[in-house]
């Protein structure tokens, strides 16, 4: 027998070991990693279901279409449409007052008498020195006529004459200004001046007032100047009479926007019979703009803005139960474009479908799928022209 044929006879039952051996071992190392990972999903499974999200509780209400009527707001002040700080014009000393603070004005009344007895005196004066030109022209007159004297010295006597009743005139300007008149009727404020006191020139005396109607002037974005115009109506609220709107109208547009800030100047006459509204006191404006319309509202407490947009969670049936066999509510995040605001309550133009359950407070700690309990206790305000109250 041949030695070389007899070696791989005796090789074979060797390798054959071998590979039962290895892939004996590849079994093994396959089912142990099959294994690790069977392991390792049900630890995390198990880990998942007990840090399954909290329940957060939360207020919702039901969005729903409301009327809605475009506005523009302003902050205004009100300014009398006539009223001015009442002041002598010359030096003197008050002889008399003939007003208290507070009374009622009308046009042309006396209100303080200064001293002017030098003053009338030097009236008499020049009175009488117009009177004698005036003789003295009319006696060379006389002479004219009969040729005794020339024309050239009647012409001196009438320039005399003119002369003299000028400074009359003068002087009775100076007398008549030491009586201070009320030069339009309305409302006096408090004076602090007293009989004997000496004024200078341009000193205050009292402020006057004309109450009824009033201005007011308020400025716009020159944005919305197209949606203005003069005899347009307005309604104007005080907090210091929250319940009682006073209607007005547009009454002046400024021709020109302020390039320091953007804005339009208007001015509005408001009715003022009742003497409610007093000049410099600050107004909340409304301007009503357009048709009325509708609009999906929701409390503005609802909206959660981001880089990304707004937002809003919404309430629905999370497709399971709870151990009471109740429908759970999960949250759901959707995008919105919000529109214009009124008080508490914001408009949504697109994004939110009416009849929509909203989350209206809590929405901070939701993400999607967060389960929901909600608890209508306590809601955000959702008043379309809320007061202030004193509590």
């Amino acid at each position: 027998m041949n030695p070389d044929t007899s070696t791989p006879a005796k090789k074979k039952p060797s390798v054959t070991k071998r590979m039962i051996v290895m892939l004996v071992l590849v079994a093994v190392a396959a089912g142990a990693i099959v294994g690790f990972n069977v392991f390792k999903a049900r630890m995390i499974r198990q880990f998942m279901a007990s840090n399954a999200t909290p329940t957060a509780t939360v207020t919702t209400m039901v969005a729903g279409l409301q009327p809605w009527q475009p506005q523009l707001a302003a902050i205004g002040s009100l300014r009398a449409v006539r009223g001015v700080e009442v002041t002598t014009e010359i030096a003197g000393m008050v002889r008399s007052l003939h007003f208290r603070s507070g009374d009622e004005a009308r046009a042309g009344q006396l209100l303080v008498q200064l001293n002017a007895d030098a003053d009338a005196a030097q009236l008499r004066a020049l009175q009488a020195a117009a009177e004698l030109a005036a003789r003295v022209l009319e006696r060379d007159r006389a002479q004219l006529a009969a040729q005794t004297i020339s024309q050239a010295q009647v012409d001196a006597d009438v320039a005399d004459l003119a002369a003299k009743r000028a400074l009359v005139a003068q002087q009775q300007a100076v007398v008549e200004k030491k009586s201070i008149r009320a030069p339009f009727a309305g409302k006096l404020g408090i004076t602090t001046v007293n009989p004997g006191q000496y004024l200078d020139p341009g000193a205050r005396i009292v402020t006057l007032q004309a109450l009824d109607p009033v201005y007011a002037d308020f400025g716009l974005p020159q944005r919305q100047a197209a949606e203005i115009a003069v005899g347009q109506a307005i309604s104007i609220t005080s907090d210091a009479h929250p319940q009682q709107p006073f209607p007005g109208r547009i009454t002046a547009i400024d021709p020109r926007i302020d390039p320091a800030t953007r804005n339009l100047m208007i001015a509005a006459s408001v009715p003022n019979p009742q003497r409610a509204l007093v000049p410099g006191m600050f107004v909340d404006v409304r301007i009503d703009t357009g048709e009325a319309q509708r609009h999906v509202t929701v409390p503005q407490t609802a909206i959660t803005f981001n880089p990304y947009g707004a937002t809003v969670f919404l309430a629905q049936d999370g497709g399971r139960k709870d151990a009471q066999g109740n429908p759970v509510l999960e949250a759901r995040q959707v995008f919105v474009k919000p529109g214009p605001t009124r008080g508490d309550q914001i408009a949504i133009l697109e994004g939110l479908e009416p009849g929509a359950t909203v989350v209206t407070s809590g929405q901070l700690k939701l993400k999607n799928g967060t389960p929901l309990v909600v608890n209508n206790t306590v809601r955000p305000a959702n008043d379309p022209d809320p007061q202030p109250r004193d509590e």
